[in-house]
């Protein structure tokens, strides 16, 4: 695999969400002769990665220099908030709708049907029942996976914690994306001498007592769970006073307070899902035959303060990688 990028991290880094008001429209032919596109987002939650899946979706349009419009909506981690908005889209007069993880993807599916829908940061859009399949949708529904590469990741946790046996999974209970991973991690596992131990939470606030409740295990893996990322300080919190070393599944993760990741950069599966987005509104691309597209840009990253926190020295070799630009 070829690296992209890769990203040295020092302290805590602030994120922020793009957002953009499009320019009013007219009556002709989109993208430049005066017709703004309208287009609805719903996002699961505000975090680091979901936040810059959002803006580089926006990014697309914006670098194309094609006129649109969008309407943000964030569900604040809610499924019910995420169903209403999803039918407040669906009354609206959109040429296009976004839904940005899983349980939104989901929320909107069951409601947006005559229109295109793409998602993005969905870790399994064929177990979540969005499509038919990764290579042929079957529908209006089609977007990016953020799948990670979780065998990979895990012996970059062997590397940085050499000899760990058992490793804690937080995870939330009602996302479909997290058992997905899980169950992959578990698989990945085995041929490393590990063993996962899980954890699952309902809400945020517990998040600390699930922690807490996996026991003296060797380190934590973090998914791209959207609540427990959503959370992370409370999980990094108490993997600093056990002295538990932390690796995560994407980098926003990393910003917040784990250790190290090599995983997926948002902005850029973001902006490939609003590439999509383009060949729809623009070349007439069908959802139902356009392919499930998956992350091209992997990145290592690392946080040498938070190493230093949770009692662990990030291998010399592994700073390299994180260093080249």
């Amino acid at each position: 695999m070829a690296f992209s990028r890769a990203k040295l991290i020092t302290g805590l880094v602030a994120t922020s969400a793009l957002v953009l008001t499009g320019c009013s429209g007219g009556d002709d032919s989109a993208g430049g002769d005066g017709e703004t596109y309208k287009i609805g987002i719903n996002q699961l939650v505000q975090h680091p990665a979901l936040d810059s899946a959002t803006a580089g979706f926006i990014e697309a349009f914006e670098e194309a220099g094609v006129d649109a419009e969008f309407d943000e909506q964030n569900a604040n981690g809610e499924q019910g908030t995420a169903l209403t908005i999803a039918q407040q889209f669906a009354g609206d007069d959109l040429d296009l709708a976004l839904a940005v993880a899983t349980p939104a993807a989901q929320a909107m599916a069951q409601n947006i049907i005559d229109i295109p829908l793409l998602f993005t940061a969905v870790t399994d859009p064929v177990s979540a029942d969005l499509v038919e399949s990764m290579e042929e949708p079957g529908s209006n529904v089609t977007g990016t996976s953020d799948a990670a590469p979780i065998d990979q990741q895990l012996e970059l946790l062997k590397e940085i914690v050499p000899d760990a046996e058992t490793v804690g999974i937080v995870y939330a209970s009602g996302e479909v994306n997290s058992q997905v991973q899980v169950d992959q991690a578990t698989e990945a596992a085995g041929p490393l001498g590990l063993t996962i131990e899980t954890q699952t939470v309902t809400n945020v606030t517990e998040i600390q007592q699930a922690v807490e409740a996996l026991g003296d295990v060797d380190a934590i893996y973090v998914p791209t769970d959207n609540m427990v990322v959503s959370g992370i300080a409370s999980l990094v919190q108490v993997a600093e006073t056990k002295q538990i070393p932390v690796i995560a599944a994407e980098e926003g993760t990393v910003e917040g307070g784990a250790i190290a990741t090599l995983g997926i950069d948002y902005t850029e599966l973001g902006r490939q899902t609003g590439e999509m987005a383009l060949r729809i509104l623009q070349d007439g691309a069908d959802p139902a035959t356009t392919p499930v597209e998956t992350a091209e840009i992997y990145t290592y990253v690392v946080n040498e303060a938070a190493a230093e926190r949770q009692g662990v020295t990030i291998p010399e070799n592994i700073l390299a990688e994180a260093e080249k630009k």
